[in-house]
């Protein structure tokens, strides 16, 4: 399926692909593979791509998110949700498994995005409490893959809470309200998200996205000071011995943003030079 590029420092560094299957870093690994490998080349082919493309960039993202903020447990609910997240994450290739091979595989996204969602039912069942309403809320954003009216209309009503969850709900609404053109909504609820203390989703992230937002809303300034902040803050960042941090892939980003609005005001970013851990 066409994919789009979207990378958030939120998505922890991946385990590599050949280790033995854990229910947590498997999936970052492969969301973060995924997010790295959907292109710029998509850019700009037209709004039919946009609805199916939105959905898989939407997924991916709120996986990603997910393990950012998500405790690590070993607990059977929380190792039954992992497998039905990895099921909702497998790969969709019409060609025969290899022999010997465990992966799961579908013939298409449809089928896949059915199969997670009966695992993550089985998970609210069985277990209920967190990792139950985590598992409704997956099941929402899944949805979108195979009933994006459906899985919209689940993760509004999600997004109605106060909890964790709702709050990625309330990101995984703003993405979709961007996609479907809808971008005073979606600006909305980002601001609402940038003016939480804890909005589980990084600030730099919604502010990057609130940022594209206002760019499709022809508010070129008021985006430019958005890319501006985050790019400027990550290059003047330090850590607790002074040293200057690497910029995220956000805030370089941003910094790309800037430098193609406002060239001249992109001077004003800092150079980020990160001292070698060699000491060089």
């Amino acid at each position: 399926m066409a994919r789009k590029q979207k990378r958030f420092e939120q998505v922890a560094a991946a385990a590599d692909n050949k280790e033995a299957v854990r229910y947590q870093d498997p999936i970052q690994s492969q969301v973060n593979k995924k997010l790295e490998d959907v292109g710029k080349k998509f850019e700009g082919k037209g709004r039919t791509l946009l609805y199916g493309l939105g959905a898989f960039v939407v997924v991916l993202i709120l996986v990603g998110i997910f393990y950012s903020y998500n405790r690590r447990s070993t607990g059977a609910a929380q190792t039954a949700l992992g497998k039905a997240i990895e099921t909702s994450q497998a790969r969709v290739t019409d060609q025969p498994v290899p022999a010997g091979s465990t992966d799961k595989t579908f013939k298409t996204e449809k089928e896949r995005a059915d199969a997670a969602i009966v695992e993550f039912q089985a998970v609210i069942d069985k277990f209920g409490g967190a990792a139950g309403e985590k598992a409704l809320y997956f099941i929402a954003v899944t949805k979108l893959m195979s009933d994006r009216g459906a899985g919209i209309a689940e993760i509004e009503s999600i997004a109605k809470g106060s909890s964790d969850t709702a709050k990625l709900a309330k990101f995984a609404l703003a993405q979709t309200r961007a996609d479907d053109g809808k971008f005073d909504e979606a600006a909305a609820i980002y601001q609402e998200l940038a003016a939480m203390p804890d909005a589980v989703v990084a600030k730099d992230t919604i502010n990057f996205n609130l940022a594209k937002v206002y760019e499709k809303q022809g508010k070129k300034q008021e985006a430019i000071d958005l890319y501006f902040n985050i790019a400027k803050s990550a290059a003047e960042a330090k850590d607790a011995d002074g040293k200057a941090l690497p910029l995220t892939e956000t805030a370089r980003d941003a910094k790309d943003k800037v430098t193609e609005l406002a060239p001249d005001k992109a001077k004003e970013i800092p150079e980020s030079t990160p001292e070698s851990p060699f000491g060089n």
